[in-house]
């Protein structure tokens, strides 16, 4: 099973390709990954095992009820059609993108297209999903 020193190992590896990205531990088994480029959002890595969660908060859960059943509508779309291992979510008042990789036969490979699919793939979506948040 891969460890949590495996884990960093392997955003040691995610750095170091040259793309930018920068990460911090903030707790044992919890970093925060900073993708590079015009993605603002930060990827939550957080060793827990079984499993490994990579998540990111997209944006705020519209309060106009009607705008926040669009959105969710929208979201499960996405879900059948885009996404092929992660998902969003709603937790708490935030939506959310997830992932989660089983440590058993984990590898860098894996874990680097998961990271790469989610970013990916709200970097299709934020243009679109950006037209459900409210003004603050």
């Amino acid at each position: 099973m891969v460890t949590r020193e495996d884990i960093e190992s392997f955003l040691d590896r995610l750095t170091s390709k040259g793309g930018g990205a920068a990460y911090n531990e903030i707790e044992p088994g919890l970093w925060v990954v900073r993708p590079p480029g015009a993605l603002d959002l930060d990827i939550i890595v957080h060793y827990s095992p079984p499993v490994v969660l990579l998540r990111m908060k997209v944006m705020n859960v519209p309060s106009n009820d009607g705008k926040a059943a669009s959105l969710n509508r929208r979201l499960l779309q996405l879900n059948a059609t885009d996404l092929v291992h992660g998902s969003y979510g709603i937790e708490g008042g935030s939506i959310v993108l997830t992932q989660a990789l089983e440590l058993a036969d984990l590898d860098f490979d894996e874990f680097l297209a998961s990271y790469e699919g989610m970013t990916l793939a709200l970097t299709a979506h934020l243009r679109e999903l950006s037209t459900y948040r409210e003004a603050r």
